[in-house]
């Protein structure tokens, strides 16, 4: 397959480009393309054999609920059975990095949940998805734009590099704002589960919803036989192509442990921009700075794309604190790591 590849910035929404991803999605085909958190692999949210293409073109097992992306939040009634919680999480939170869980309509197909009887909605901010979602004048069931498995895509090389040859059109909007995916809350009235950390975080939900229960699956494995209720609870997510090990312990213990490592093995060291003097500057990343978590989330998916260019064995990194911003991030390391922390 020959993938057409569209260069556009976010300010392009008029751009005839946007027609012809637009009429790509209408007939089933595949269209990947930018979103404020990470750039999402787009097909038809109503067409069943579209989600059948999605789980093909990525790798990805087709018990992994799809995410379906509107225009406009009140266009989720159209999809899914809302109710007054959502509303309020709406005028709260979209357009932006919120997806919440809610009963679907017998218009989405189950291929597109994974066969549960729930829809996962966002309404992304990133203007060219948004207007592309309105030319297709359909929902788009869209995960991240990568092999499954591998790192999310923050960029539009990040998806070419994976996916071209395998989808019909990318759409290359830049980098991501975010860099994280959306945080994921399951619905029940007017409680809320939060299923996946992310930018929206759990004290900004609690200021919406009466109830907010952080789900066990966010920081653990599923048990075995445990249905995933949404993407990236079962399967090992995000990982690099060499092993990923945290590190935790205090500041001058951690640091040491990267100088020793640094010494003896050979090693990627994803490292805060406060510790780049102190180390030797060979396959060393600097991830941000140690407080600032967005800088981090930014950059987290790119630099563990940038190990795999790093003839290494291993790979270390900070295990991040669990509150806050710091919970996605935790999130998304622990499962690229497949859980392995050492502490020292």
């Amino acid at each position: 397959m020959q993938t057409k590849i569209y260069t556009l910035s976010p300010e392009d929404t008029q751009h005839p480009f946007l027609d012809e991803a637009a009429y790509i999605l209408k007939h089933g085909g595949l269209v990947a393309f930018p979103t404020e958190t990470v750039y999402g692999l787009g097909g038809s949210a109503t067409d069943s054999q579209a989600a059948q293409k999605i789980y093909a073109a990525k790798g990805r097992p087709s018990d992994n609920p799809l995410i379906i992306h509107v225009a406009d939040p009140e266009d989720a009634s159209i999809y899914a059975h809302v109710n007054e919680t959502y509303q309020k999480l709406a005028e709260a939170f979209m357009p932006g990095p919120l997806t919440v869980i809610l009963p679907k309509r017998d218009i989405i197909p189950e291929t597109v949940t994974g066969g549960l009887d729930t829809v996962a909605v966002r309404c992304p901010s990133h203007p060219l998805a948004r207007a592309l979602i309105r030319r297709a004048g359909i929902a788009i069931a869209a995960p991240s734009a990568n092999l499954s498995g591998s790192p999310s895509p923050t960029s539009g090389d990040h998806v070419i590099r994976d996916l071209s040859g395998r989808i019909d059109a990318i759409i290359d909007g830049g980098s991501s704002e975010i860099g994280l995916e959306s945080t994921i809350i399951k619905l029940d009235g007017s409680h809320a589960t939060l299923l996946r950390p992310g930018a929206i975080t759990v004290d900004a939900l609690r200021c919406v919803c009466e109830e907010v229960t952080v789900s066990p699956a966010i920081k653990a494995s599923l048990a075995e036989g445990e249905r995933p209720l949404s993407p990236g609870m079962k399967y090992k997510h995000y990982a690099p192509s060499s092993p990923l090990v945290l590190i935790d312990g205090d500041e001058n213990a951690v640091l040491a442990f990267f100088k020793q490592a640094q010494e003896n093995e050979s090693c990627a060291i994803l490292c805060y921009r406060e510790e780049v003097s102190a180390l030797r500057n060979e396959n060393l990343i600097d991830i941000g700075e140690r407080e600032n978590l967005s800088e981090q989330a930014h950059n987290l998916f790119s630099a563990l794309r940038q190990t795999e260019s790093m003839d290494v064995r291993i790979i270390y990194a900070h295990l991040p604190p669990e509150d806050g911003l710091g919970l996605a991030l935790y999130n998304r390391l622990i499962r690229a790591a497949a859980h392995t922390v050492r502490r020292v």
